[in-house]
């Protein structure tokens, strides 16, 4: 009767937990987690952000120093800088991912820059990338295409 009970419990937690784990797709690299990779749609011959988070569970930093992707002619890694009234992107060497910490990739701050776009990038689709870390190596992921406006993975403009 008891094992029943707590099997009966246990059975009646997992709605609970399933949501939370399905909502972060997650990639594994050594002690970094590449958290929610998405894009943007985006036309043939145009350029394309990439979106990410990446955590790292180590004790020791490590640096993002370059992506690839068969979608795109060059990637580049970007942030945005204010140059007097205007935001502009520009690219950087590296993206700093901290010990025991974590670093965004966002619409407005440090991103992936997807440019020349090799075919078009439509809602639905997945586009992979190849990250390539300092330390710990490379790694494909897949960027989850979301609709032309989104401001985050699974946001729909309407």
């Amino acid at each position: 009767m008891t094992h029943r009970r707590h099997l009966l419990l246990a059975t009646a937690l997992l709605p609970l937990a399933g949501p939370a784990l399905a909502q972060d797709r997650v990639t594994e690299l050594g002690p970094l987690r590449i958290v929610n990779p998405w894009t943007r749609a985006a036309g043939q011959g145009m350029q394309g952000g990439g979106f990410l988070v990446i955590r790292n569970t180590g004790a020791t930093p490590d640096r993002l120093v370059s992506a690839s992707s068969p979608a795109a002619g060059r990637m580049e890694l970007h942030t945005h800088v204010r140059d007097g009234d205007v935001m502009r992107m520009r690219p950087v060497n590296d993206i700093p991912v901290p010990a025991n910490g974590e670093v965004s990739l966002q619409p407005g701050g440090l991103h992936l820059m997807l440019i020349g776009l090799t075919q078009p990038m439509n809602a639905g689709q997945t586009i992979p990338v190849t990250l390539r870390f300092e330390r710990a190596g490379e790694v494909t992921i897949q960027l989850a295409v979301q609709a032309a406006g989104a401001r985050s993975p699974g946001h729909h403009r309407h």
